[in-house]
Parts: C-alpha cells; sequence; structure tokens
C-alpha cells in the first residue's frame, strides 16, 4: 500500500525549496523576463508579448504564495488538492508548490489546569478533583484529518484552533478523571485497610490517570507528558461530616498510641519493683497500682498526687 493511503504521519518528500534562492526567481527573473517580453515585442508582437507577459504576471503572484516560515517545534501538513502528501518539519525559510495547502500545528509543550470537578468515588462519597495536564500533539495526521476539520481557521493561517484542541483534550481528560476516581475510594477502609486510595496513592494514581488520559487522546494523535492531581477534597456538602470522621479517627488511632504505651510502662514499673525486691505486693495492690498508673499516663489532665503517710 502507498505511504500517501496509510493513516499515519510521514514525512513530506515533494518539492520544498529554500525561500531565499525563491526570491532570485520570483523578484528579479520573473519581472526581468516580463520587462524583455514588453521591451523586445514593441509594437509588432504587441498581443505576443502582452501573452507571455500576462503569464509571467500569473507566474509572479503564484510564486508569492509558496513562501513559508517554520519555527523550531512546529510542523506543516502538505494537502494537495485533498490529498495528504506529508509533513513539513524542516525549520527555516521555504517555498512549496502554491497550490500545497498547508495546516501549521505547533508541537510545542501546552498546559492545561483542570478544574475540580465532582465525582464519586469507589463507595460513593462525593468529592472534588483536579488535575494539571501536560500534552502536546505527536502525529499531525490525526490531529488534522480525524479532530473535527470546522476548528481549522482562515484567519489563522490555517493554522489548528488552539480553542479546538483544548476543548478536546479538556473533555477527554474529564472523562478520564472520572473514570480512574470511581475506582478508588478517598480514604482507606475498615474491610480494606490496605487498599489504595486517592488520598495516600500519589504516584500510582497519577501513573494510572496519565495512562488513561494517554489512551483517549491517542484517537487524535496527541500525547500526554505528565497528569497529576492538584486538588482534592471531599464536596461541601459531606466535607463537615468527614471531618468528624477524620477527626473521630485521628483520636481513636492517638488514643491506641496512648494506652500501648501505657500498659508496657506499667509492665515495666512492675517488673523492676519485683526483680529489684523493692517491696512486696499483694495481687490487690498489684491492681491498685496498675489503675492508678493507668489514670495518671492515660489522663488528658493533671493528676494530683496523694502521698500515703500510713494514718487513716
Amino acid at each position: 500500500m502507498s505511504d500517501y493511503t496509510e493513516n499515519k504521519e510521514f514525512e513530506y518528500k515533494g518539492l520544498c525549496i529554500n525561500g531565499f534562492a525563491m526570491l532570485f526567481w520570483t523578484f528579479i527573473l520573473v519581472p526581468a523576463l516580463i520587462v524583455t517580453c514588453i521591451v523586445v515585442g514593441g509594437e509588432d508582437n504587441l498581443w505576443l508579448s502582452a501573452g507571455a507577459s500576462g503569464v509571467l504576471l500569473v507566474v509572479f503572484f503564484l510564486g508569492l504564495v509558496g513562501y513559508f516560515i517554520q519555527e523550531p517545534n512546529e510542523a506543516r501538513v502538505m494537502i494537495f488538492f485533498g490529498k495528504y502528501r506529508g509533513t513539513c518539519h524542516k525549520i527555516g525559510y521555504y517555498w512549496v508548490n502554491p497550490f500545497m495547502s498547508r495546516k501549521k500545528i505547533s508541537l510545542r509543550i501546552r498546559n492545561m489546569d483542570i478544574d475540580p470537578i465532582k465525582v464519586n468515588d469507589k463507595v460513593g462519597n462525593p468529592v472534588m478533583i483536579g488535575m494539571v495536564l501536560v500534552w502536546k500533539v505527536k502525529d499531525t495526521y490525526r490531529v488534522i484529518f480525524d479532530l473535527d476539520a470546522s476548528s481549522l481557521s482562515a484567519a489563522q493561517g490555517g493554522a489548528l484552533s488552539n480553542a479546538a484542541l483544548n476543548n478536546f483534550v479538556r473533555i477527554q481528560s474529564d472523562a478520564a478523571l472520572r473514570e480512574v476516581t470511581s475506582h478508588f475510594a478517598y480514604d482507606p477502609q475498615p474491610e480494606h485497610p490496605d487498599e489504595l486510595t486517592l488520598r495516600d496513592g500519589g504516584e500510582a494514581i497519577n501513573d494510572l490517570l496519565e495512562r488513561k488520559i494517554n489512551e483517549r487522546l491517542a484517537m487524535a494523535g496527541i500525547e500526554v507528558v505528565e497528569a497529576r492531581l492538584n486538588y482534592l477534597a471531599y464536596a461541601p456538602e459531606i466535607a463537615a461530616v468527614m471531618l468528624r470522621r477524620q477527626q473521630a479517627s485521628a483520636i481513636i488511632t492517638a488514643r491506641e498510641k496512648i494506652v500501648e504505651g501505657a500498659v508496657s510502662m506499667v509492665e515495666m514499673a512492675l517488673n523492676r519493683l519485683e526483680d529489684g525486691k523493692v517491696v512486696e505486693l499483694t495481687p490487690a495492690a498489684k491492681a491498685s497500682m496498675v489503675s492508678n498508673l493507668l489514670v495518671v499516663l492515660c489522663g488528658d489532665e493533671p493528676v494530683t498526687p496523694m502521698v500515703n503517710t500510713g494514718q487513716n
């Protein structure tokens, strides 16, 4: 199958002449030939000189159309009467067939801040989530011929409208973000404490999000360089309730650590007293001592000590 019919980008191999060399032809040689035809033809061959001058004048104006300047990280899709002829990546000043349509596309990296959207997580809680997206055009053929052609603006010199690209990327990114969010819970769940969550997922969530967006944008020849979550919070209607839940969970966790440490200290105190034979404690005394130590170690308020003098 010919390269011209394959649904992919390839380099333009047609006529592409240095623009400065063509300046000599357009602005010196052709005008000189027009003047020569007028002078040589004279009145004796008026119709011949006028016809030749007219043809050369048409050539002159056609020659003016073929010039273009291309900067680094730009490309032009060459279309000859509706047929794709390749993509030109050459940098500089060039001249091509004036009948060749040239659709300019920027290959530079672009940045997009996706505003937070409301999405339900895996357990159904509404969350607000946003991200930052870095992307660029990878396949110029798909961008021009697979994306809506109505986005091509003559006012932009045949360049692809940035608004059209941004709109497509934003819609597909929103869809991918909703899909990824629905597979994870915001916080760890009691029944699945080790499961990956949105809040703690970090790079794993970002990598999955980048892959999902790339799958959606590949159809239009766009590549995602990086996708990262930059905003994550519960939706306003449940934010207060979830904040109290998080506070309660934090208090329980802290209490568990305090009790664990207090029990360890009580055990150590009893063992030291017995090993050092400091005092012989009855089971009732031990129970009382354990109770008092736990009150002191686990209480939120300072405890006032009471000294036993041996008197009732």
